[in-house]
């Protein structure tokens, strides 16, 4: 089976090994005259961002480069790459990368033409409508990871750097119009961020399927998506060149973050303030604390996840697909507690406070307070 596709659900994406080289194509179809490409430090100097700028250059744009976004992006990052937008005249935006150079370069485009501080449009209530819909940038996404999804979300996360919170920032032109969904550029992801972006989507689409909330199209995709995590996601680790599990990870990514619209719940109410204070990766923060989570909602969410398993191949209801997640998680090298990462005396008061104001606490299966979510994350210290 070939896995080459042009899909225009839920943006236009063009999907398969070797598509980069239609950057400049997609460009010219977002009305780009002169972009800028945004992505992270780490990933600047890389052979496989050289190749991006080289398709740029070669399709007749300026190879313009902005790097200056850390792991968990602040907004100083976000301030740094609006001066640099500005001072190049670029007309579009290029996000590239991981979760983080993704969001940042979203969050770049959405800011650049506001005149209200990113805070006024995190994701509450209306917030989005105080935007100026008309001087939002265009973008383009290219991920280099299968993990977080941003190339197909209308949010982003932006850690504050004097709260420690992260928040997310919404508006619904935060959609790409194109996007480029090209495995090889995966080839080079170190096993560890394999297994840490991976179980990122698989915790998307877990936390989408356990969601009580309505949306029956977000409910099938999420349950799809966690097959493909369940079968490819330990080729792609034991073979960073097995494209057909890169190519099936990249579109449980896009999965899991098309099906979180559902909602999300306790694992990211929890794994975003641990990365925001003691600054963990994500995905493998999300998968430290998925089994705890998992056994505190179980009173809601056991006969759903029986049906799950029984779709996955998965004998033994909630406990067979428990220990398959656990299987899962092991097998990856991932630790299944927090200490597991390194954090060492963690302040359980402040997490709890900062996990309730999350809003992912509000698609969790289990309706969260202070009484049931402190202990809940002091166990996921513990293992």
């Amino acid at each position: 089976m070939t896995l080459t596709a042009n899909w225009s659900y839920p943006t236009t994406i063009r999907f398969g090994a070797g598509r980069i080289q239609e950057l400049g194509e997609a460009c010219k179809a977002a009305g780009m005259t002169n972009p800028i490409l945004i992505t992270d430090r780490g990933l600047a100097a890389l052979p496989v961002t050289q190749t991006a700028l080289d398709v740029m250059e070669a399709a007749g744009f300026a190879r313009a480069l902005f790097a200056e976004v850390d792991p968990n992006p602040t907004e100083a990052n976000l301030g740094a790459g609006i001066a640099a937008y500005r001072a190049g005249e670029h007309d579009g935006v290029i996000a590239f990368g991981g979760g983080s150079g993704l969001d940042l370069a979203k969050t770049v485009a959405f800011m650049v033409g506001q005149d209200r501080p990113v805070w006024d449009f995190e994701d509450i209530g209306d917030w989005w409508t105080r935007a100026d819909a008309d001087a939002i940038a265009p973008i383009i996404a290219v991920p280099t990871t299968a993990g977080t999804g941003s190339e197909v979300g209308r949010a982003t996360v932006l850690t504050n750097s004097e709260t420690h919170m992260k928040k997310i920032i919404f508006h619904p032109k935060m959609l790409p119009a194109q996007v480029i969904c090209d495995p090889e550029l995966t080839v080079g992801m170190p096993p560890a961020i394999t297994a840490g972006t991976g179980m990122d989507a698989f915790a998307h689409c877990l936390e989408a399927y356990s969601s009580p909330h309505y949306h029956p199209m977000s409910q099938g995709i999420a349950l799809e998506g966690m097959r493909l995590v369940k079968d490819y996601l330990p080729r792609a680790y034991a073979d960073g060149t097995d494209i057909e599990a890169r190519a099936q990870m990249m579109s449980a990514a896009a999965m899991g973050a098309t099906a979180f619209q559902k909602g999300l719940g306790a694992i990211h109410a929890i794994s975003h303030p641990v990365g925001a204070i003691y600054n963990t990766h994500h995905g493998t923060t999300n998968a430290a604390v998925m089994l705890q989570v998992l056994e505190f909602n179980r009173p809601e969410i056991e006969d759903r996840i029986a049906a799950a398993a029984a779709y996955l191949g998965i004998a033994g209801g909630f406990d067979g697909f428990r220990g398959v997640v656990a299987e899962l998680i092991a097998g990856l090298g991932i630790p299944t507690s927090l200490s597991g990462l390194g954090i060492t005396d963690p302040d359980i008061d402040e997490l709890t406070r900062l996990a309730l104001t999350d809003p992912s606490c509000g698609g969790n299966p289990v309706a969260l307070t202070e009484a049931n979510l402190k202990p809940l994350i002091a166990s996921c210290f513990e293992g």
